[in-house]
C-alpha cells in the first residue's frame, strides 16, 4: 500500500494542504513516525516536535498494546487488557518502566529547552499507523488537556474500528487507507525499518 514512510508522509500532507500556511504545529509520535512529522512540517510551513507516549505491552507480546501512557501519567487500558494478563500489578509495573523510557526521551529529545506548547494552536497528530491505537488516544487525551485551537489525528493506515476509537478524541482525522483485515502496521509498507534515537535526535535538532 505504501513504499515507505517518506511516501506516506507526502501523500498525508497533501491531504492536510488546507492547513499551510496557518503555523501548524506537528507533533510525531516517536520513533517511526518522528521522520514523517518533518516532512509533513516542511509542506506546511509547520513546527516540529514530538508527543511521548508509551504503549504498554501484554506480557509475553511485547508488540501487543493492552494501554498506553502520556508523558503525565494518565493510563488508557483496551478492553480486553485483562485477557491478555494485563493484572492491576502487572499494569503498575509496566506504567513505571514505560514512564522511565518516557522521561529519558524527553532527556534525549528536548534537552536545551521544554516541550512547544499546544494551546491556541492548530496541532497535528502524526503516527506511521494504527493498530489498537492505544498511544494515539493518550496522545490526542494529553493534548486536549492542552486546549489547542484545532487537533488533528493524521495517519497513513488503521482498520475502521480503530478510527472509530480515535475520532471521539479529535477535531477531524485523516487517514488514507481504512483495511477490514488487518494485523499490523508494517504489513502495508514494503520498506519498514525500524526508527532509532540518533535519527529522532538528529531530525529535531535540524527543526
Amino acid at each position: 500500500m505504501f513504499r515507505d514512510r517518506d511516501e506516506a508522509a507526502h501523500r498525508l500532507a497533501d491531504k492536510l494542504n488546507a492547513y499551510r500556511g496557518k503555523h501548524p504545529l506537528i507533533l510525531g509520535i516517536p520513533r517511526g513516525a518522528v521522520p514523517m512529522a518533518k516532512v509533513i512540517a516542511d509542506k506546511l510551513n509547520g513546527e516540529l516536535d514530538v508527543v511521548l507516549v508509551r504503549k504498554l505491552r501484554a506480557p509475553g507480546q511485547p508488540e501487543l498494546a493492552i494501554g498506553s501512557v502520556d508523558e503525565s501519567g494518565w493510563t488508557y487500558l483496551v478492553d480486553f487488557a485483562e485477557v491478555y494478563g494485563g493484572s492491576a500489578d502487572y499494569i503498575e509495573a509496566e506504567k513505571r518502566v514505560q514512564m522511565e523510557t518516557i522521561r529519558q526521551r524527553r532527556v534525549q529529545y528536548t534537552p536545551i529547552r521544554p516541550p512547544i506548547s499546544p494551546s491556541g494552536r492548530i496541532v497535528i497528530v502524526i503516527d506511521d499507523g494504527l493498530a489498537t491505537g492505544a498511544t494515539m488516544i493518550s496522545a490526542l487525551h494529553g493534548l486536549r488537556a492542552k486546549k489547542p485551537a484545532r487537533l488533528i489525528c493524521a495517519i497513513p493506515v488503521a482498520p475502521p474500528d480503530t478510527l472509530a476509537k480515535v475520532a471521539d478524541l479529535a477535531d477531524e482525522v485523516v487517514c488514507l487507507e481504512a483495511p477490514p483485515f488487518f494485523r499490523a502496521v508494517g504489513q502495508f509498507y514494503r520498506h519498514f525499518p525500524q526508527v532509532d534515537d540518533d535519527e529522532v535526535i538528529a531530525i529535531l535538532q535540524k527543526s
